[in-house]
């Protein structure tokens, strides 16, 4: 297995190998922004690469936005590309060490550019830093996919056991309104946490 660190991330942003940004943000997720009316809930983006889903919220008035990512590359990216976007809210370093509480987590090719094998501690994860009825919501890939590199695939039967004992499965469906190359190959989430015990 590759070792998914900050050089690799990087290398990847310095020889633009970065299939996954599709350039804006996805229509899965513009239509669940659209239909959010607290412009002041704090909300985090991990992984979050040119973090086109950052820079549309940040232009309609949300004012609570932080970026976590492993590689500077993408940070930088953001902070020329975003006039006005917080520095303090961009973050380099890892996920999985952040803690901070946030209403909302923004999922978006995170879940697949990481190792199989954090999948259980990213749902741990994600339920820590979410405040209480704090949600998870965005995209998971719906297809095999690759074994030994990113990004990796996976399905809905494989990933109920990790986030059931952290959530309520508000929406664990099909997407029907996915990018054309994506078409038939995600699932959109909305994981609202259960109460810690």
């Amino acid at each position: 297995m590759i070792n998914l660190n900050e050089n690799f991330w990087s290398e990847r942003y310095q020889k633009r190998e970065t299939g996954w940004d599709i350039g804006d943000i996805s229509t899965p997720l513009k239509n669940y922004f659209d239909q959010l009316t607290n412009k002041e809930i704090a909300i985090l983006i991990p992984g979050a690469g040119n973090a086109h889903e950052a820079e549309y919220l940040f232009k309609k008035g949300f004012t609570n936005i932080t970026i976590i990512d492993i590689s500077p590359e993408p940070l930088k990216n953001i902070k020329e590309r975003i006039s006005g976007f917080p520095i303090e809210n961009l973050l380099l370093g890892d996920f999985f060490e952040h803690t901070k509480k946030y209403d909302l987590i923004v999922e978006q090719t995170f879940f697949c550019a990481i190792n199989p094998s954090l999948r259980k501690k990213y749902a741990t994860k994600m339920h820590a830093l979410l405040n209480e009825k704090g949600k998870l919501a965005g995209v998971l890939f719906n297809d095999p996919m690759n074994a030994d590199q990113p990004p990796f695939g996976g399905n809905k039967e494989e990933y109920i056991p990790y986030f059931e004992s952290h959530f309520s499965f508000n929406t664990f469906a099909p997407c029907y309104n996915s990018i054309k190359p994506r078409s038939d190959r995600e699932l959109f989430i909305i994981f609202q946490k259960k109460p810690t015990t």
